[in-house]
């Protein structure tokens, strides 16, 4: 399709700011695709002959155009499209840079939609295409093979792409792009689409839904969740910029063709997940048995572990308890949740980068519980989940999702560096699950720190004289030890809850050998009659050192 021809159509209604005087040929240049861009350097996504549609949201002030217009330019693209919607006008900048580098500009009224362009095109390039395309069933089997052969659904969805000129992509029901053209949707498109589709299935709205994202129809068809039971929140979306719904025959018979396909590729990917969870289940029967903590990493040694951590020793890392439900009630399905939640942790670009495979995930009734591999790197020597960051991920992905006294909660734990402090660190997410029930929001997150100030903050409702007894018969017998035999049983406890646990940071703190610290936490426990690998006991210290 020529520049000259799109031109042409009445009902675009579009004008050419530059070329016309050019003597080039620049209204016969072929359109070859048309993507949507509004990312300041835009250069790593052009091959050339593109249309090029941006909403100019990259465009603040005079000067912002040249290195936009230059990359263009050296790219080949065939033309620019501007919409005035975000300016009112097509600055006179990004003309006057056009006019310099001889990249066409055409100005985009607001009364017309980017999706109208790009069906328009598409439609043409389909029938110029399609003699050459080959069979149907041949060119699914080719891409079926792709699938089998990579077992990622990027080669899948090139096959629209090729076809129909689609720009496809794959989203998580947490708006994550999992596959899919580059570059991805702006992260609030993305999440606003992954919400609305939420919201659709909810409502019982029969597939594909049409959403439409300021002035842009975008077209999603769900790829189901296939393990545990039926439920929106393990879905996949394909998501085309596009409306299905006036498409011929052909094409929505191709369109079920390629979601088949990708079906298949979430069916490899649960595949690959089985292992990480038949981990995580059985971690959390030996947690709940007797084992005695250095056992435990023995034990799993020998079953999936290494496919977590690629390593024999123990993996630093943080423990995930949640709990949903329904009209403040009826639990949701904890197995739903755990499908989210393992999303919803993915952020490979993340501060601390977190990939699927980080993640082992179970249920324990109506709760879903995940570990969470959280190792140091140089960069980040001591890294943890940032749970004010999950929370705002998951209000994002579930606001239209949730009813008015609907509920997700999550707890947190600290990173775990030991094997004997799982059991604590377990306890610990959970009890800072019970505290994130005491929040008002709907989709509440609370990790140790906040465990921890909850507790803090009933110390004023204690009488003063409750809470100095208080303090004494849990820490009197440590002072008298200390007094006597001029130890220091009292500030290693203090250095040990201040590290959360951790034989090793607390040991390097107090310059002490890990074993000399196990003798003084020994010590310690002998005396006080308190158990220090649970949870409460370390809380009721706490308690008891503030209150002193």
């Amino acid at each position: 399709m020529r520049l000259r021809d799109l031109l042409d159509v009445d009902e675009l209604d579009l004008q050419l700011l530059v070329g016309l005087d050019a003597d080039d040929g620049v209204l016969d240049r072929a359109i070859r695709a048309v993507p949507t861009i509004d990312l300041a350097d835009p250069g790593r996504f052009l091959t050339g002959g593109e249309l090029v549609l941006t909403g100019l949201a990259w465009w603040r002030e005079e000067g912002d155009a040249e290195s936009f217009v230059r990359v263009l330019a050296r790219a080949g693209v065939a033309a620019l499209a501007a919409g005035e919607v975000e300016h009112g006008l097509v600055p006179h900048d990004l003309v006057r840079a056009c006019r310099r580098h001889g990249v066409p500009l055409v100005a985009v009224r607001p009364e017309t939609s980017f999706a109208a362009i790009t069906e328009h095109v598409l439609r043409r390039l389909r029938g110029l295409r399609r003699k050459d395309v080959g069979s149907l069933a041949a060119v699914v089997e080719r891409h079926r093979q792709l699938l089998t052969d990579r077992g990622a659904p990027d080669s899948v969805l090139e096959l629209l792409r090729e076809i129909l000129g689609l720009d496809v992509r794959v989203l998580s029901p947490t708006g994550r792009q999992i596959a899919g053209a580059r570059p991805p949707l702006h992260p609030k498109t993305a999440v606003a689409l992954a919400a609305r589709y939420l919201a659709a299935r909810r409502a019982g709205e029969a597939a594909p839904h049409r959403v439409t994202i300021g002035e842009r129809l975008y077209s999603l068809v769900p790829v189901r969740h296939t393990t545990g039971p039926a439920t929106e929140l393990g879905d996949w979306l394909v998501v085309m910029e596009a409306d299905t719904a006036n498409w011929p025959a052909a094409d929505v018979e191709l369109l079920d063709r390629i979601v088949e396909l990708v079906a298949d590729a979430r069916s490899a990917h649960e595949g690959a997940k089985e292992a990480l969870n038949d981990l995580a289940g059985r971690l959390l029967d030996l947690l709940r048995g007797g084992v005695p903590p250095e056992e435990i990493p023995v034990r799993l040694r020998n079953t999936a572990q290494a496919v977590v951590s690629q390593q024999d020793t123990w993996p630093r890392e943080q423990f995930v308890v949640a709990r949903g439900e329904w009209h403040g009630n009826r639990p949701i399905p904890a197995p739903a949740l755990r499908v989210l939640l393992e999303e919803a942790l993915v952020q490979p670009d993340g501060p601390v980068p977190v990939s699927p495979q980080d993640i082992a995930a179970t249920v324990d009734g109506d709760r879903a519980v995940l570990f969470v591999l959280v190792p140091p790197t140089d960069a980040l020597p001591e890294p943890a989940l940032d749970c004010a960051a999950l929370q705002q991920r998951l209000s994002a992905a579930l606001a239209r999702w949730l009813g008015p006294t609907d509920r997700v909660c999550v707890g947190v734990s600290s990173p775990v560096e030991e094997p004997g402090n799982a059991r604590r660190a377990l306890d610990e997410a959970r009890n800072a699950l019970r505290v994130a029930y005491e929040g008002p929001e709907r989709v509440t997150v609370r990790g140790p720190d906040d465990l921890t100030t909850h507790i803090l903050s009933l110390l004023p409702l204690i009488p003063a004289e409750a809470r100095r007894a208080f303090a004494t018969r849990l820490l009197g017998p440590l002072r008298d030890h200390d007094s006597r035999h001029r130890t220091d049983l009292l500030a290693t406890l203090e250095t040990f809850l201040d590290c959360d646990g951790s034989w090793t940071a607390c040991a390097a703190q107090l310059h002490l050998h890990v074993n000399s610290l196990r003798h003084r936490i020994a010590r310690i426990e002998h005396l006080t009659a308190r158990d220090l690998t649970r949870l409460e006991t370390r809380l009721d210290f706490l308690a008891a050192l503030r209150a002193a």
